[in-house]
């Protein structure tokens, strides 16, 4: 895992050892496959009204906030352990989706959508929090380059060019300017699986020709059985060397601890119910509270 893999051309390369590959480049696939999946919905599915949409929005807000409260809470009055309240923040968007996934038909398609969305939107707020309040190497010139990337592919989007070949090229130029940025790589996944096309533009009732969903059925077998996998193993065997309880109840593991297991299910939860009651958002298709629950 530590072995590194160069790929050069000319004075152009990327020098990275094999567990950052794996975790920047496989997983940026793996965010571009569910975010093909979530542009999919929100177009014309489970997604595409603004109460559907505005369920996984409002509970991945539930979940940033809550984690966040706990971890201070734990840590007040320490300035150096305090610094640490955005790490409860983030989930392991392809961890919860495996163990969902575990689960099989018994939960519905519908929250599993909602659990992706969630994840993925939480992830972007993680990333957000980072940029403002942790990240003094955001580098701007990377930036300019990440948003000229994203334009090209919007006009190759509007000019409804449907071959994968000149979003593949650009998307390889987004990922890596994204990676130099200072921002996560993988969040290049999720602005190109943005920028592909759904809808035929001259025949819009008709998704055979649909290169979101071509994409889409091409990728998912090699992120299900090949990236997923690969990404479990790499970044599992953490060391629990020396570890005691007195260890874990120590302000940071315990602030982190209680923030992911307690403030991820109640802040999910809470503003999910309160935002359903309200009528602010629906209760995904074919699901009921313990299922809302066992999500959060």
């Amino acid at each position: 895992l530590h072995a590194h893999l160069v790929i050069q051309i000319g004075n152009f390369s990327i020098d990275k050892n094999l567990h950052h590959w794996i975790n920047d480049g496989l997983m940026a696939i793996f965010f571009l496959l569910v975010s093909l999946e979530i542009k999919r919905e929100v177009l014309d599915g489970q997604l595409s009204s603004r109460s559907q949409i505005s369920l996984p929005v409002i509970a991945a807000f539930g979940g940033l906030i809550f984690p966040s409260i706990i971890y201070i809470s734990l840590n007040w009055g320490n300035s150096a352990t305090l610094q640490g309240w955005a790490i409860p923040a983030a989930t392991d968007i392809a961890f919860a989706l495996g163990v969902l996934t575990l689960l099989g038909n018994r939960v519905p398609e519908s929250l599993k959508l909602t659990l992706v969305s969630i994840a993925i939107i939480d992830d972007l707020g993680a990333i957000v929090i980072i940029a403002f309040f942790y990240s003094g190497k955001i580098q701007a010139m990377y930036l300019l380059l990440m948003l000229a990337s994203i334009i090209i592919l919007i006009i190759f989007n509007r000019l409804n060019i449907r071959s994968f070949i000149p979003y593949l090229i650009v998307g390889i130029f987004l990922w890596d300017f994204t990676h130099s940025s200072g921002i996560h790589a993988t969040i290049a996944g999720v602005l190109l699986a943005l920028t592909i096309p759904h809808k035929d533009k001259k025949n819009e009732n008709s998704h055979k020709n649909s290169m979101l969903i071509k994409l889409e059925h091409a990728i998912s077998p090699y992120v299900a059985f090949g990236i997923m996998p690969i990404f479990a193993f790499a970044n599992a065997g953490v060391s629990l060397e020396g570890l005691s309880i007195a260890t874990l109840m120590n302000p940071v593991p315990l602030g982190i601890l209680c923030g992911l297991f307690f403030g991820k299910q109640f802040g999910v939860f809470i503003f999910s119910y309160v935002s359903i009651k309200l009528k602010f958002a629906e209760m995904p298709n074919d699901s009921d509270w313990l299922k809302l629950y066992g999500v959060g």
